[in-house]
């Protein structure tokens, strides 16, 4: 998952882009056209003082590349850095809107670029720590400041003096003689103001603000239960033979994470913020199981004060009453505006292709592993916590895969220098440095520096990859400083995992999927690391939601190339190479049990339209939980798959992809299938090309990596691989139709 920059109140976030270039004079806007402002006052004494923040966050880190420095931030300068930045922000934007000179690009849209400096450290570093380390006193603080952000953003998007400035720019834009950069950047601050509702009503402003005001509320209150019903939700166990088939490492840190929670004598196993839980597949015993996908299944609909089945109801509600305002029929087509598919019928009709294949091979699947539980003497049918024990053991006979035998293989810092640097140093010349000098939130936190081929530092990478009680699941990408060639700024990025913990003196190893997951966020963090624009606001992975996950996935096809491979899978105990069988292994099981591994993002991504596809009247019918799960069940059983057998990757109920944050994921979980398109596409290019050289990454780097959302993306698209994007790869990938070999 990469970040979302949930400091839409700083003016690059909120207002979409805005690019250094020309200062033509605006020749439309004269004295008497312009709004009354305090602009005459201001020309007779003199623009009004920016007020001078105080405290750590008033002025950029003094650390290398403005990085964090930690040991200097307590948890209480959160919130008055968040008042003096948004005071100091409001201030810079109203000099914007008083000067008394006309409107030009680099006085109304390049000032605007550069307001809101100080509220962009501050969000960086909070919700950084709200994601990965969060604690009582942040949650508190979060609750309080995301409504009075969403009023500082709506008085900057919502305000006509300032939108009469930016369209005056923007009517005049053919005359200005901007470059490429700087006319995306006009387009997207003037488009970001249109769609964000700069010319709605004054009526419809005012409820466009209320909605959002509650939307900062209430999805800040759904990402705070869900991370107390996921940790409440953990499977406790008592007698440590109900935990047969797990490894002795993996009970030590159940009766570790046991301890941690004061039930010494234990056995935790928390949950994943996935339905599916990574132990289904080892544990012997089937109640057992089945408790397990219980608590997963159930984690956030327990009827008490983390149950968010109503939150989830009023975001729909609240969303399909925003869309209305705009004149869209619903959520999704009011989301999509700056999408690459456009528009909600775009991605299902790319979705609805895959549904026949990918139903016939569920039931396919389930049959399989049937007869497998037949041919062990069982007599019940498969059900969703038998479903990936069952296909682990049809894996060993037709693979002879075994998950615990690879993973001796897979350690996870040797994973992260000697296969995700690897691959970067291969690819694009990028060398690392460990350093332990840096300031860390958490001492399971590691950094480098980052080089480019000519060895000067590109930037400074963080890494964050265990799981912990006070982090929300998943893992993501975010940026602690982005690039900016018009503040001289390089990135200090990071990437968050949620990777089980060893215990102490116990090696660190994961599973491939995990391997595959340190790829894909290294991917977005490359994304960043090779911005190269003038704007933090259109640089690095300031690109839309179905773009965005595209280089981290094609990233991941480096995890399984064979001189990568051959570089960092090594036996942790003897350092030897993963034997080329088990290589062909891994390999030929990738394309394996599709139904499920498929299945369940196309159904979670297919659910997220259906709840973005409500009109306000269909929303406001849903009041109650029970109402929550009516509605997800008739949605699943609609889709035509198999979903009594492979649940969706996310409930509603703990979707926090699309129910956190204000906007988030929302109409958007298809990103990953559409971007899967563009990575399976992409990965055939490289391999037609010669695969893993530099002359490829550069090429990759130049078209895709670098160009942020500066040009059109199916543009950059071509200009990489010279074609359209095609499914037809995808699908092979995923074994849904045959192999042309």
């Amino acid at each position: 998952m990469i970040k979302t920059r949930l400091f839409a109140a700083a003016a690059p976030a909120v207002l979409g882009a805005a690019m250094l270039g020309g200062c033509t004079t605006m020749q439309d806007y004269s004295t008497a056209d312009r709004p009354e402002t305090a602009a005459d006052t201001a020309a007779e004494n003199g623009p009004p003082a920016i007020p001078q923040g105080t405290g750590y966050f008033a002025q950029p880190s003094d650390l290398p590349l403005h990085a964090p420095d930690f040991s200097k931030i307590k948890d209480t300068d959160y919130a008055p850095a968040f008042e003096q930045a948004m005071k100091i922000h409001s201030a810079e934007v109203q000099a914007i809107i008083d000067n008394p000179a006309q409107p030009t690009f680099e006085n109304t849209i390049v000032a605007l670029e550069k307001s809101g400096r100080m509220l962009g450290r501050v969000a960086t570093v909070f919700y950084a720590l709200t994601g990965a380390n969060t604690n009582d006193t942040l949650q508190a603080v979060d609750a309080e400041i995301s409504p009075k952000l969403s009023a500082h953003s709506d008085g900057i998007t919502l305000n006509p003096h300032l939108f009469a400035r930016v369209k005056a720019v923007y009517d005049a834009r053919a005359s200005l003689g901007l470059d490429a950069e700087d006319s995306k950047l006009l387009e997207e601050t003037y488009k970001g103001m249109v769609h964000a509702g700069a010319m709605l009503t004054p009526e419809q402003k005012a409820k466009v603000k209320e909605i959002n005001s509650e939307l900062s509320t209430i999805t800040t209150e759904f990402s705070q239960q869900l991370i107390s019903a996921t940790k409440a939700a953990a499977l406790v166990v008592d007698d440590k033979a109900k935990l047969a088939g797990l490894s002795d490492a993996e009970i030590a840190a159940a009766a570790k994470t046991a301890e941690e929670r004061g039930m010494p004598g234990k056995y935790v196993i928390a949950l994943q913020n996935t339905t599916r839980q990574p132990s289904l597949g080892a544990l012997t015993d089937r109640a057992v199981r089945e408790k397990l996908f219980t608590n997963s299944w159930t984690r956030a609909e327990k009827g008490d004060e983390n149950d968010t089945r109503k939150t989830v109801a009023r975001i729909a509600e609240l969303r399909a009453q925003k869309a209305a305002l705009f004149g869209e029929p619903d959520w999704a087509s009011y989301v999509m505006w700056d999408r690459m598919a456009k528009n909600p019928k775009t991605a299902l009709d790319f979705m609805e292709q895959m549904v026949p294949a990918l139903a016939a091979r569920q039931r396919a699947d389930a049959a399989m592993l049937n007869e497998e539980i037949k041919a062990s003497g069982k007599n019940f049918a498969v059900k969703p916590w038998d479903w990936e024990m069952y296909a682990d053991k049809v894996k060993a006979k037709k693979f002879s895969f075994n998950e615990d035998e690879v993973k001796q293989y897979f350690e996870v810092h040797r994973v992260l220098e000697d296969g995700v640097f690897y691959a970067a140093n291969k690819l694009y010349g990028l060398t690392f440095k460990k350093r332990t000098d840096l300031p860390v939130y958490n001492p399971d936190v590691s950094t480098y520096d980052v080089f480019d081929a000519d060895g000067s530092q590109l930037g400074i990478f963080y890494f964050d990859p265990f799981q912990r009680d006070n982090k929300r699941g998943g893992a993501w990408m975010s940026n602690f400083v982005d690039q900016s060639h018009l503040f001289g700024d390089k990135p200090v990025i990071y990437n968050v995992l949620n990777i089980p913990k060893a215990p102490d003196g116990e090696p660190q190893l994961v599973s491939f999927d995990n391997v595959e997951t340190m790829f894909h966020e290294f991917g977005h963090a490359l994304h960043g690391f090779f911005a190269n624009g003038k704007y933090a606001s259109l640089s690095g992975t300031a690109v839309a939601r179905d773009f965005v996950e595209y280089p981290s996935q094609t990233n991941e096809m480096w995890a399984s190339y064979p001189e990568v491979l051959a570089h960092y899978a090594k036996n942790w105990k003897t350092g030897a190479p993963i034997p080329q069988a088990q290589i062909d292994k891994i390999i030929a099981a990738k394309k394996f049990n599709q139904g499920y591994d498929f299945g369940e993002v196309v159904e979670a991504a297919l659910l997220d339209m259906k709840w973005h596809a409500l009109t306000p009247e269909q929303a406001a019918a849903i009041k109650v939980p029970t109402d929550v799960d009516a509605f997800e069940d008739k949605s699943l059983k609609q889709l035509g798959l198999e979903t009594d057998l492979v649940p969706p990757r996310y409930r509603s109920s703990y979707f926090s992809h699309i129910f956190s944050g204000p906007t988030g994921y929302s109409a958007g979980y298809y990103s990953y299938l559409w971007t899967e398109m563009l990575d399976r596409d992409s990965q055939k290019w490289f391999l037609d090309n010669g695969g893993l050289t530099r002359k490829n990454g550069q090429h990759y780097r130049d078209t895709i990596l670098s160009r942020g959302a500066a040009e059109d993306y199916f543009k950059m698209y071509k200009d990489f691989t010279g074609h359209e994007p095609s499914v037809e790869p995808m699908l092979e990938a995923r074994g849904l139709v045959p192999d042309k070999k």
